[in-house]
């Protein structure tokens, strides 16, 4: 039973063994084998990366565009109406709800920093991206254990966004 099942193996192609392949260098590869690399030319590479910068500029403005909102109704917004919205402003005080409206205001700028200055703007955007993230983080789980389904729905559709955001841009600035 033993010598039935390890017969395929004997009988197999050197070519293909990666231990043949690989100790063996006279052994020249076939055309057809499985491992292949794909080698972009540079115009491809800066078109996948003009398409990537494209994309997480998009995100940085959608992202600046819900938190400059959603800032500028927790400061405007009389608080009676902020509870009525959303039920977690009457567990807090007034003051850190509109606390919470100016760090959302100033992160959302932040994330726009590098069209002022590409060199100092970048890690603005990176610490940006990374406290917005932990605040919606934050917001998921108040929104999660008072069983608001939609605002939870939202912080997941925010994370999603800011998480490639912060995912690629932190890799820039290395």
């Amino acid at each position: 039973m033993v010598t039935a099942a390890l017969a395929p193996l004997a009988k197999r192609d050197p070519e293909t063994d990666l231990a043949t392949v690989t100790n063996n260098k006279s052994v020249p590869l076939r055309a057809s084998s499985k491992m292949a690399s794909h080698t972009f030319t540079p115009a491809r590479s800066r078109l996948n990366a003009s398409y990537l910068n494209l994309t997480l500029w998009t995100l940085q403005g959608w992202l600046t565009m819900f938190f400059v909102a959603a800032g500028y109704a927790k400061l405007t917004e009389p608080f009676a109406n902020l509870v009525d919205l959303m039920r977690w402003p009457a567990l807090v005080a007034e003051n850190f709800v509109r606390g919470l409206g100016v760090a959302e205001i100033v992160l959302a700028i932040l994330l726009l920093a590098p069209l002022a200055s590409w060199k100092h703007g970048r890690p603005l955007l990176v610490m940006a991206a990374s406290g917005l993230l932990a605040l919606e983080s934050v917001m998921l789980l108040v929104h999660l254990t008072g069983l608001d389904v939609g605002p939870a729905i939202t912080n997941a559709i925010l994370i999603a966004m800011t998480a490639p955001v912060l995912w690629f841009r932190a890799r820039e600035v290395r």
